[in-house]
């Protein structure tokens, strides 16, 4: 089950164990199929995880779509294949792929392997001599379609700033400040 919350308290039980209570932008009819789903997974002895975490608006198709055009107009300047352009724009003005703690995501690979032949979206940060043998480490990037609003914003933004370096035309600053102010809406 799945719920933006509007409110939250806590309380304590008879046997003084803690208890959360959400208000749920749910319908009363969805809030009861819920929790009687939740329910039955708990009486077939299963356990039930949550994580309560800040609200992100995902990005809009328009956002996307605008950073592929982008993307697109940038490629045909410089001369690489439009994949190569988002690519190079993820690994300059997008977000580093995070864990569950908010740690940054990196790997190390024997110098020998290609990283792109593992993941597209990683920048080289460091070589490393271990037991003789050479290993680069990289940083990861999450794709594009994980991102929430200020992360797509952000994105755009630095396709924005590629594109007026190299003499490309883009919509019109209140267009985009539209286009951004629209994510959170939708």
């Amino acid at each position: 089950m799945k719920s933006l919350v509007t409110d939250i308290r806590l309380q304590f039980n008879a046997e003084h164990h803690p208890e959360l209570v959400l208000v749920l932008s749910l319908s009363p009819q969805q809030a009861q199929e819920g929790v009687q789903e939740l329910k039955e997974v708990l009486a077939r002895g299963k356990h039930l995880q949550a994580e309560i975490k800040q609200y992100r608006a995902k990005r809009s198709l328009d956002a996307n779509a605008y950073f592929h055009v982008l993307a697109r107009k940038i490629a045909e300047a410089l001369n690489i294949s439009e994949e190569e352009s988002k690519v190079n724009l993820v690994l300059d003005y997008g977000a580093v792929m995070t864990d569950a703690e908010g740690g940054k995501v990196g790997f190390k690979l024997p110098a020998s392997v290609d990283v792109n032949s593992i993941y597209k979206y990683a920048k080289w940060f460091d070589t490393r001599v271990e037991d003789g043998k050479e290993f680069h480490c990289y940083i990861a990037y999450e794709h594009t379609h994980n991102y929430d609003t200020k992360q797509m914003a952000r994105l755009i933004d630095g396709a924005v700033y590629e594109c007026q370096v190299l003499g490309i035309e883009t919509k019109p600053e209140e267009e985009i400040k539209s286009l951004i102010e629209s994510w959170g809406r939708k």
